[in-house]
């Protein structure tokens, strides 16, 4: 999955500016792990005295002073995209001399001086185990008048530990582990993020609670296997155990985690899943292939009959759940024997949507000095054929879920056609993405928030997405039944409100959208003591 942000904020006067150290933009590309790692990032520039740019600033004109790209590797259009825009900042950094560029993430873990030798006119480079010293980095580079590079072998501080700027108040990401300990052939992580570290439970479950408090209606667990969580510490139950600690916290009304590996899977999770009202009905599963011979060469530890008995089990515990999943096409070795099976496993998975990719060498993999690399042309075609598969099976899936009603907790970002059909968007229970219709009457005051949570009815499933206008049913001067329309306004609405009107004096903390609404305050990953 590849995600693209960018964190900004509200317009700054003279006056702030003058008493703060400059401003600052944060772009992240990659995984949800990027995203979290980002939002320690923002929070450490924050804690250092920098102010987020305003919306709209432009780092290729110098309107910026400091620029960080939180970068990924897994694809191989990552170095491209990063060096074409280390390349497109150049002119803005001759505009202004004082701006400092700063390369973080993955790709800076794997590439290392080569970014200053390309680019040098970038000031740090540093790697996926010290972000905690960005701010550091920065004073070194400017006092010095050279480049900053440092890279750690191994994590010198848990990430959590780090001051915080939540990208978003109403949901929140939370970190269980880093690292990886598979050897999948085609992955360059564990490499790159290293051996599985594990945060003690009691950590874990006071940031949750923190992040309740500060107006979190939704959390994800976030690990690069999070079923293997208490690998480090002697506990296979633990993530289960976790998982029934997080249905105790009150305010917590959805749990979702990513990502789960299928060979270590195991049925105390999904008890857990069924049995803890607020852990919600989705699951993320990836495959990566459906052929044996395949699932062998890339050293995944299941077969496609154990895949599929995980879907069938979850699916008796949890029957509205909506699954997703990750596949590659074109592994090295890949026949049309073995795409024929992937086919098979995709038509029996009825996955609710798939994240697909086209397999690309990543130097430093043992897949990518395989023999029989598979031709592009081959790869095009057969990945153009699982996707046409994958679109009929969502349709067909979304289709079976109109006329039903769904719980959608209102979210910024996911429409981007709202202004033209006048919708609000957000994700139901089982994470599918939901366009909404509002009361043709409903007075701006009752209007609902991100962070709110809808109740109405699906009209109409599209491919990638359902209609909710049950609304646009409520006759002139009648009131709507609750399946029609109704709105819960919640903690997490209020503390959106009072963030976008400026009275928590947070910044905002965008996602690409110039959005001036505010995201979660900066606070310290390790939650305070609370008292009794």
């Amino acid at each position: 999955m590849s995600l693209s942000s960018l964190t900004t904020g509200p317009a700054t006067t003279a006056e702030d500016e003058a008493s703060t150290r400059g401003t600052y933009q944060v772009r992240t590309f990659g995984c949800q792990m990027n995203v979290h790692d980002s939002e320690r990032l923002t929070g450490l520039l924050e804690d250092s005295g920098y102010v987020a740019a305003p919306p709209g600033a432009e780092a290729r004109r110098g309107e910026v002073d400091v620029i960080v790209f939180n970068t990924c590797a897994v694809r191989e259009n990552a170095d491209n995209k990063l060096y074409g825009t280390l390349g497109g900042l150049r002119p803005g950094k001759d505009l202004h001399p004082g701006m400092q560029i700063a390369v973080g993430g993955c790709l800076a873990q794997k590439d290392r001086d080569a970014i200053v030798e390309r680019a040098p006119w970038v000031d740090v480079v540093f790697g996926t185990h010290n972000i905690g010293s960005l701010p550091v980095l920065l004073d070194r580079a400017r006092h010095n008048s050279e480049a900053q590079v440092e890279i750690l072998e191994s994590l010198d501080v848990f990430p959590s530990t780090l001051p915080t700027r939540r990208e978003s108040v109403y949901a929140a990401w939370v970190s269980i582990s880093v690292g990886c300990n598979n050897t999948c052939t085609f992955c360059i992580v564990p490499s790159l993020r290293g051996k599985e570290k594990d945060r003690r439970p009691g950590d874990v479950l006071a940031e949750v609670r923190d992040v309740v408090d500060s107006g979190a209606t939704e959390v994800t667990l976030l690990g690069q296997n999070v079923n293997s969580y208490g690998v480090e510490f002697g506990d296979r139950g633990a993530f289960a155990k976790l998982l029934r600690a997080c249905g105790e916290i009150d305010g917590l009304e959805r749990v979702r985690f990513t990502s789960p590996h299928p060979a270590m899977f195991t049925d105390d999770v999904i008890d857990a899943m069924a049995e803890t009202p607020n852990v919600m009905p989705q699951l993320h599963m990836p495959l990566q292939s459906g052929s044996d011979d395949v699932l062998r060469r890339m050293k995944r530890s299941y077969r496609s009959k154990k895949f599929l008995g995980i879907l069938e089990r979850v699916r008796e515990r949890i029957p509205a759940a909506a699954i997703t999943t990750d596949i590659i096409v074109g592994f090295p070795g890949e026949t049309e024997e073995d795409f024929q099976r992937t086919l098979d496993v995709v038509e029996a998975s009825r996955f609710s949507s798939a994240f697909t990719f086209q397999y690309s060498i990543r130097p430093g993999t043992p897949a990518a000095t395989m023999a029989d690399q598979i031709p592009k042309e081959i790869v095009q075609e057969r990945y153009e054929r699982l996707t046409a598969l994958q679109d009929r099976i969502t349709h067909e899936e979304n289709r079976k879920l109109e006329g039903g009603v769904v719980e959608v907790l209102v979210a910024e970002g996911e429409g981007e056609r709202e202004e033209i059909t006048h919708r609000l968007s957000g994700r139901a229970r089982d994470h599918r993405l939901v366009h909404l219709s509002l009361p043709a009457e409903l007075a701006e005051s009752e209007r609902p928030r991100p962070g709110d949570l809808v109740t109405a009815t699906v009209t109409r499933a599209a491919p990638h997405y359902l209609i909710a206008d049950s609304a646009l049913d409520v006759a002139p001067g009648a009131s709507a039944t609750r399946e029609q329309f109704s709105v819960r306004r919640t903690r997490s609405g209020d503390a959106w409100e009072a963030g976008a009107e400026g009275i928590d004096g947070g910044s905002a903390c965008g996602t690409g959208h110039g959005s001036a609404a505010a995201g979660g305050p900066v606070t310290l990953g390790m939650p305070s003591l609370r008292r009794a």
